[in-house]
């Protein structure tokens, strides 16, 4: 990707999350970036074209993040935690610098979901090579690791509106370690 259509998209981000994406229109990116809008228009075809990039690279960073933490030299247990823990502070983050863009992202949730299949599925995989690394150290229980990879993935996935709504109880946040530390004991081997 060209720096020119990295910083277009980083200017779009920045207006859509200060006035939100309905009150943004295609010349004030052109305006804000100090680009023409022939430049803009090189680039993205309307809004919607440079909205959906501004979510897309959203959500790279969050996996970005994610294949960062499967990349740690820990055993597979650690390694799964931080994972769960990084996945819902790093989605947390996204909406929440993204100030008014947060009511879009959640208008739009379908059209978040979509882009999101993607990078779920390679969230997926990073998750089961935790898992089967467990399971070949002997640190987890024998199981299906394609199956138990989608069940946790979307056991997290199921808490990251309300942990970023805080519908979750404050609770939450003190006490997050040993909510994955509830997710382990079906999968952690019993130690002696």
């Amino acid at each position: 990707m060209s720096n020119t259509k990295k910083m277009l998209i980083e200017v779009a981000r920045q207006l859509f999350a200060a006035s939100g994406k309905k009150e943004v229109t295609m010349n004030d990116i052109a305006e804000a970036s100090k680009k023409g809008r022939r430049t803009l228009y090189t680039y993205f075809n309307n809004k919607e074209d440079i909205y959906k990039a501004v979510i897309d690279k959203e959500l790279d960073s969050i996996l970005e993040k994610l294949t960062i933490v499967s990349a740690q030299n820990t055993e597979p247990d650690v390694k799964l935690t931080n994972h769960i823990l990084a996945h819902l502070d790093a989605v947390k983050d996204v909406v929440n610098r993204n100030g008014s863009l947060r009511a879009d992202f959640f208008h739009d949730i379908y059209e978040v979901e979509r882009k999101r299949r993607k990078i779920d599925v390679l969230e997926i995989a990073l998750i089961r090579s935790i898992i089967a690394e467990g399971i070949e150290k002997n640190i987890f229980n024998r199981m299906d690791p394609d199956l138990s990879s989608i069940i946790i993935f979307y056991s997290i996935k199921g808490l990251e509106v309300p942990y970023i709504r805080q519908n979750i109880s404050s609770q939450f946040e003190k006490n997050k370690n040993s909510i994955v530390e509830f997710v382990f004991m079906g999968i952690r081997k019993k130690r002696s």
